[in-house]
Protein backbone atom coordinates (compact mmCIF):
# COMPACT_ATOMS: atom_id res chain seq x y z
CA UNK A 1 0.00 0.00 0.00
CA UNK A 2 1.16 3.34 -1.19
CA UNK A 3 -1.23 5.49 0.65
CA UNK A 4 -2.76 6.29 3.36
CA UNK A 5 -5.57 7.80 1.47
CA UNK A 6 -7.16 5.04 -0.89
CA UNK A 7 -8.53 7.49 -3.24
CA UNK A 8 -4.71 9.26 -3.67
CA UNK A 9 -2.84 5.86 -4.85
CA UNK A 10 -0.07 6.73 -7.42
CA UNK A 11 -0.99 4.30 -9.21
CA UNK A 12 -4.29 6.01 -9.96
CA UNK A 13 -2.21 8.71 -11.68
CA UNK A 14 -0.12 6.81 -13.28
CA UNK A 15 -2.68 4.35 -14.60
CA UNK A 16 -4.23 7.73 -15.89
CA UNK A 17 -1.57 8.64 -17.71
CA UNK A 18 -1.52 6.13 -19.87
CA UNK A 19 -4.74 6.81 -21.77
CA UNK A 20 -5.68 10.09 -23.94
CA UNK A 21 -7.77 13.52 -22.68
CA UNK A 22 -8.81 16.56 -23.67
CA UNK A 23 -6.11 18.99 -21.68
CA UNK A 24 -4.01 18.18 -18.36
CA UNK A 25 -4.55 18.19 -14.62
CA UNK A 26 -3.34 21.80 -13.03
CA UNK A 27 -3.01 22.74 -9.65
CA UNK A 28 -5.08 25.55 -9.91
CA UNK A 29 -8.20 23.35 -11.89
CA UNK A 30 -8.04 21.00 -8.88
CA UNK A 31 -8.68 24.07 -6.43
CA UNK A 32 -11.43 25.08 -7.99
CA UNK A 33 -12.91 21.81 -7.98
CA UNK A 34 -12.15 21.25 -4.47
CA UNK A 35 -13.78 24.51 -3.34
CA UNK A 36 -16.76 23.28 -5.82
CA UNK A 37 -17.40 19.97 -4.22
CA UNK A 38 -17.38 21.77 -0.74
CA UNK A 39 -19.70 24.39 -1.52
CA UNK A 40 -22.03 21.61 -2.60
CA UNK A 41 -21.49 19.30 0.42
CA UNK A 42 -22.13 22.81 3.04
CA UNK A 43 -25.65 23.19 1.02
CA UNK A 44 -26.05 19.90 1.37
CA UNK A 45 -25.44 19.76 4.82
CA UNK A 46 -27.42 23.01 5.78
CA UNK A 47 -30.50 21.53 3.64
CA UNK A 48 -30.55 18.56 6.12
CA UNK A 49 -29.49 20.81 9.43
CA UNK A 50 -32.90 23.10 8.63
CA UNK A 51 -35.22 20.26 7.44
CA UNK A 52 -33.89 18.53 11.04
CA UNK A 53 -35.37 21.42 13.35
CA UNK A 54 -38.74 20.92 12.50
CA UNK A 55 -38.61 17.14 11.78
CA UNK A 56 -35.70 15.24 13.82
CA UNK A 57 -36.45 11.86 12.70
CA UNK A 58 -34.55 12.91 9.64
CA UNK A 59 -31.29 12.30 11.44
CA UNK A 60 -31.39 9.07 11.26
CA UNK A 61 -32.31 8.40 7.90
CA UNK A 62 -30.10 10.96 6.46
CA UNK A 63 -26.83 9.66 8.23
CA UNK A 64 -27.59 6.13 6.70
CA UNK A 65 -28.35 7.31 2.88
CA UNK A 66 -25.45 10.02 3.01
CA UNK A 67 -22.78 7.29 4.32
CA UNK A 68 -23.64 4.26 2.63
CA UNK A 69 -24.57 6.25 -0.61
CA UNK A 70 -21.38 7.73 -0.07
CA UNK A 71 -19.09 5.28 0.27
CA UNK A 72 -20.82 3.42 -2.82
CA UNK A 73 -20.02 6.69 -4.98
CA UNK A 74 -16.59 7.07 -3.14
CA UNK A 75 -15.30 3.17 -4.37
CA UNK A 76 -16.52 3.68 -7.71
CA UNK A 77 -14.86 6.78 -7.68
CA UNK A 78 -11.69 5.02 -6.59
CA UNK A 79 -11.80 2.22 -9.32
CA UNK A 80 -12.70 4.44 -11.92
CA UNK A 81 -11.38 7.60 -11.67
CA UNK A 82 -12.62 8.72 -15.01
CA UNK A 83 -16.30 9.22 -13.36
CA UNK A 84 -14.64 11.42 -11.46
CA UNK A 85 -16.57 14.35 -13.24
CA UNK A 86 -19.91 12.76 -12.18
CA UNK A 87 -19.09 10.65 -9.18
CA UNK A 88 -17.13 13.65 -6.91
CA UNK A 89 -20.21 16.05 -6.93
CA UNK A 90 -22.84 13.59 -5.70
CA UNK A 91 -20.34 12.38 -3.53
CA UNK A 92 -20.02 15.90 -1.92
CA UNK A 93 -23.91 16.05 -1.88
CA UNK A 94 -24.46 12.59 -0.03
CA UNK A 95 -21.38 13.20 2.28
CA UNK A 96 -23.23 16.64 3.21
CA UNK A 97 -26.33 14.69 3.99
CA UNK A 98 -24.60 12.53 6.69
CA UNK A 99 -22.47 15.97 7.72
CA UNK A 100 -25.35 17.76 8.35
CA UNK A 101 -27.47 14.86 10.38
CA UNK A 102 -23.98 14.26 12.53
CA UNK A 103 -24.02 18.03 13.05
CA UNK A 104 -27.03 18.54 13.85
CA UNK A 105 -27.02 16.16 16.42
CA UNK A 106 -23.88 17.59 18.29
CA UNK A 107 -25.55 21.18 17.68
CA UNK A 108 -28.50 20.17 19.63
CA UNK A 109 -26.47 18.78 22.35
CA UNK A 110 -23.88 21.16 22.68
CA UNK A 111 -24.61 24.69 21.31
CA UNK A 112 -22.30 26.14 18.64
CA UNK A 113 -20.11 23.43 18.64
CA UNK A 114 -20.12 22.33 14.50
CA UNK A 115 -19.53 26.05 13.66
CA UNK A 116 -15.83 25.75 16.27
CA UNK A 117 -15.46 22.76 14.54
CA UNK A 118 -16.03 23.71 11.37
CA UNK A 119 -13.20 26.62 11.59
CA UNK A 120 -10.52 24.45 13.53
CA UNK A 121 -10.85 22.18 10.20
CA UNK A 122 -10.33 25.59 7.98
CA UNK A 123 -7.43 26.60 10.46
CA UNK A 124 -5.78 22.91 10.21
CA UNK A 125 -6.48 23.02 6.84
CA UNK A 126 -4.67 26.08 6.11
CA UNK A 127 -1.84 25.31 8.64
CA UNK A 128 -1.01 21.79 6.55
CA UNK A 129 -1.12 24.14 3.37
CA UNK A 130 1.22 26.50 4.45
CA UNK A 131 3.67 24.02 6.34
CA UNK A 132 3.53 22.53 2.81
CA UNK A 133 4.15 25.11 0.41
CA UNK A 134 7.29 26.19 2.64
CA UNK A 135 8.80 23.15 3.09
CA UNK A 136 8.54 22.91 6.97
CA UNK A 137 6.46 19.56 6.54
CA UNK A 138 7.22 17.32 3.21
CA UNK A 139 6.09 13.97 2.13
CA UNK A 140 9.62 12.29 2.50
CA UNK A 141 9.85 8.46 2.05
CA UNK A 142 9.90 8.16 6.27
CA UNK A 143 6.87 10.97 6.64
CA UNK A 144 4.69 8.68 4.14
CA UNK A 145 5.60 5.28 5.85
CA UNK A 146 5.10 7.06 9.57
CA UNK A 147 1.43 8.76 8.57
CA UNK A 148 -0.14 5.33 6.43
CA UNK A 149 1.46 2.63 8.89
CA UNK A 150 -0.94 5.35 11.44
CA UNK A 151 -3.67 5.77 9.44
CA UNK A 152 -3.99 2.15 9.08
CA UNK A 153 -3.63 1.60 12.76
CA UNK A 154 -6.41 4.05 13.39
CA UNK A 155 -8.79 2.51 10.22
CA UNK A 156 -8.19 -0.88 12.01
CA UNK A 157 -9.48 0.70 15.60
CA UNK A 158 -12.72 2.02 14.09
CA UNK A 159 -13.35 -1.21 12.27
CA UNK A 160 -12.95 -3.02 15.21
CA UNK A 161 -15.35 -0.44 17.22
CA UNK A 162 -17.83 -1.30 14.67
CA UNK A 163 -17.55 -4.98 14.99
CA UNK A 164 -17.79 -4.72 18.97
CA UNK A 165 -20.55 -2.48 18.24
CA UNK A 166 -22.69 -5.21 16.79
CA UNK A 167 -22.61 -6.81 19.70
CA UNK A 168 -23.40 -4.38 21.93
CA UNK A 169 -19.67 -3.31 23.07
CA UNK A 170 -18.73 0.07 23.56
CA UNK A 171 -15.11 1.70 23.21
CA UNK A 172 -14.93 3.82 25.81
CA UNK A 173 -11.91 5.34 25.06
CA UNK A 174 -13.66 7.01 21.80
CA UNK A 175 -15.98 8.64 23.82
CA UNK A 176 -14.09 9.85 27.57
CA UNK A 177 -13.46 12.91 28.26
CA UNK A 178 -10.30 12.20 30.60
CA UNK A 179 -7.40 12.63 29.83
CA UNK A 180 -6.88 9.00 27.84
CA UNK A 181 -9.68 9.75 25.71
CA UNK A 182 -8.65 13.61 24.46
CA UNK A 183 -4.93 12.43 23.51
CA UNK A 184 -6.51 9.88 21.31
CA UNK A 185 -8.92 11.99 19.90
CA UNK A 186 -5.73 14.45 19.16
CA UNK A 187 -3.68 11.46 18.02
CA UNK A 188 -6.78 10.74 15.26
CA UNK A 189 -7.03 14.10 14.46
CA UNK A 190 -3.45 14.62 14.19
CA UNK A 191 -2.79 12.06 11.70
CA UNK A 192 -5.73 12.82 9.20
CA UNK A 193 -4.36 16.76 9.54
CA UNK A 194 -1.01 14.84 8.13
CA UNK A 195 -2.82 13.26 5.64
CA UNK A 196 -3.50 16.48 3.83
CA UNK A 197 0.14 16.89 3.42
CA UNK A 198 0.50 13.41 1.52
CA UNK A 199 -2.65 14.51 -0.90
CA UNK A 200 -1.16 18.19 -1.85
CA UNK A 201 2.18 16.04 -2.66
CA UNK A 202 0.51 13.76 -5.18
CA UNK A 203 -1.98 16.40 -6.80
CA UNK A 204 1.12 18.54 -7.07
CA UNK A 205 3.12 15.52 -8.86
CA UNK A 206 0.45 14.44 -11.18
CA UNK A 207 0.04 18.07 -12.32
CA UNK A 208 3.23 17.88 -12.78
CA UNK A 209 3.15 14.52 -14.87
CA UNK A 210 0.71 15.91 -16.65
CA UNK A 211 -2.60 13.71 -15.59
CA UNK A 212 -5.60 14.14 -17.70
CA UNK A 213 -7.79 17.37 -17.27
CA UNK A 214 -10.82 14.56 -15.42
CA UNK A 215 -7.82 13.85 -12.59
CA UNK A 216 -8.43 17.33 -11.03
CA UNK A 217 -11.75 16.46 -9.87
CA UNK A 218 -10.35 13.04 -8.87
CA UNK A 219 -7.90 14.98 -6.88
CA UNK A 220 -10.65 17.22 -5.14
CA UNK A 221 -12.60 14.23 -4.75
CA UNK A 222 -9.64 12.96 -2.81
CA UNK A 223 -8.81 16.06 -0.51
CA UNK A 224 -12.29 16.12 0.19
CA UNK A 225 -12.25 12.60 1.80
CA UNK A 226 -9.32 13.54 3.92
CA UNK A 227 -11.05 17.03 5.20
CA UNK A 228 -14.40 15.29 6.25
CA UNK A 229 -12.00 12.92 7.98
CA UNK A 230 -10.15 15.98 10.27
CA UNK A 231 -14.02 17.39 10.43
CA UNK A 232 -15.60 14.63 12.73
CA UNK A 233 -12.37 13.70 14.69
CA UNK A 234 -12.54 17.56 15.39
CA UNK A 235 -16.09 17.41 15.89
CA UNK A 236 -15.80 14.21 18.28
CA UNK A 237 -13.09 15.94 20.11
CA UNK A 238 -14.44 18.97 20.85
CA UNK A 239 -17.97 16.98 21.96
CA UNK A 240 -15.82 14.89 24.52
CA UNK A 241 -13.70 18.47 25.99
CA UNK A 242 -17.89 19.03 26.27
CA UNK A 243 -18.96 16.35 28.46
Amino acid sequence: MNRSNPALRESIFRNALTGAAAGQMTIPGTIMKAILLIGLMMFSAAWVWTATLTNPALVGTAVLVGALGGLVVALVAMFRPQTSPFTAPLYAVLEGLALGAISAMYAARYRGLPMEAVGLTVMVALGMLLAYRTGLLRATPVFRRVVISATIGIALFYGLTLILGMFGVRMPLLWDNGPAGLVLGLIFAGVAALNLILDFDLIERGARAGAPKYMEWYGAFALLLTLVWLYLEILRLLGNRRQ
